[in-house]
């Protein structure tokens, strides 16, 4: 190999080298930015409250005339949400009694309606015309009636052709009556002051006899019916106030049990318990979901005032007094009883915490 030939080898040789020192950075260089991304996600470099800022030993100073509470176990009765639905007590399905086409729909769901208001309209243009022969039919069989009346007072006719004459008027009367009472099925009206639920048919369906048109609520006579467990049902009794809640619209609401089903659901083992709603004033709609109270047996708690507790991200604490210090403490709390709060972990009888914590 001639000297060129060694100095172009060399030199390709050195340039290999160097590539393959550059892909070995890049991919070392893309392997620790890998691992940086994965501890940023992770949440590595993020401050994290450890025990030290959870609880402070040396606290903070407490102020003369703050107000304490004594910590100490007590028997409270713990309040079971039971979640129901919500129907009225006085809900109407209307439908119709012949079969005729639908000529005009008057209202629309969510409609307010009277007593007395017409809903829909049907089609009475065929018993209209059978109202017209019947009355036609019953003027002949009047005037054959009165006509053989007569002749029976001369002897001219028979018994036989009066039963008959008689027969036939007060059956030609029936039919124009009954004719009419069927004009009145074309008409369907409201049967009371309420709200339209549900507008099943548009003009021009043809309505069976049966066949559901609409429904009709009264929003002023509200309920809620639960499934209450069996070893609750016994703590319910016909009258008894309870709590409700409802998440339309959101609040709390008091109740009456007004019935409470004889048979037990064979799957959920659970009696059906329906509450009647006060002072709902038409805010509530039907099938609104919300949750009945019952209280359990009473058991042993611990209770402390709902003031008392503060969070620190997602972490419970309260100050405890000790000494001339408050120092906090991580708790973890449980169901609110009014004004006070159940706690679950963090506090034993005889601790004294602030009911209103310091800040600093």
């Amino acid at each position: 190999m001639n000297p060129d030939d060694r100095e172009i080898a060399m030199k390709e040789k050195d340039a290999n080298g160097r590539s393959r020192l550059g892909t070995l950075t890049r991919f070392a260089l893309g392997i620790a930015g890998m691992a940086l991304l994965i501890a940023w996600s992770g949440g590595s470099f993020e401050h994290k409250l450890g025990p030290a800022d959870i609880s402070i030993k040396a606290g903070v100073m407490v102020p003369a005339g703050a107000e304490t509470f004594h910590v100490k176990t007590q028997l409270v009765a713990p309040r079971i949400d039971i979640v129901g639905t919500c129907v009225s007590e006085s809900e109407i399905h209307l439908s119709s009694r012949l079969s005729a086409y639908v000529k005009e729909v008057k209202v629309s769901a969510g409609d307010s309606v009277k007593a007395g208001q017409l809903l829909i309209a049907l089609d009475d243009r065929e018993l209209l015309e059978q109202l017209a022969a019947a009355r036609a039919h019953l003027s002949h069989a009047r005037i054959e009636f009165r006509r053989t009346q007569r002749l029976m007072k001369t002897q001219a006719t028979t018994d036989q052709a009066l039963t008959a004459a008689r027969s036939d008027f007060n059956g030609a009367k029936a039919q124009v009556e009954r004719i009419k009472v069927m004009l009145t099925f074309t008409k369907i009206r409201s049967p009371i002051d309420g709200r339209v639920t549900d507008r099943r048919v548009e003009v021009g369906d043809l309505a069976n006899p049966g066949q559901v048109l609409l429904g009709v609520y009264d929003p002023n006579k509200m309920r809620i019916e639960v499934p209450v467990p069996l070893r609750l049902v016994r703590k319910l009794k016909l009258g008894d106030a309870v709590d409700v809640k409802l998440d339309r619209p959101l609040g709390a609401f008091r109740g009456e049990v007004t019935q409470i089903v004889g048979n037990v659901d064979p799957l959920s083992r659970t009696q059906l318990v329906k509450v009647h709603l006060d002072g709902v004033h038409g805010q509530v709609l039907p099938g609104t979901f919300g949750r009945v109270w019952v209280l359990d047996d009473k058991r042993p708690s611990i209770l402390a005032p709902a003031s008392a507790v503060y969070r620190v991200g997602q972490l419970e604490l309260v100050q405890v007094v000790e000494g001339n210090r408050a120092v906090r403490r991580l708790v973890k709390t449980g169901a609110s009883y009014g004004k006070d709060i159940e706690i679950l972990s963090g506090l034993s009888d005889g601790d004294v915490i602030l009911t209103k914590p310091i800040k600093g």
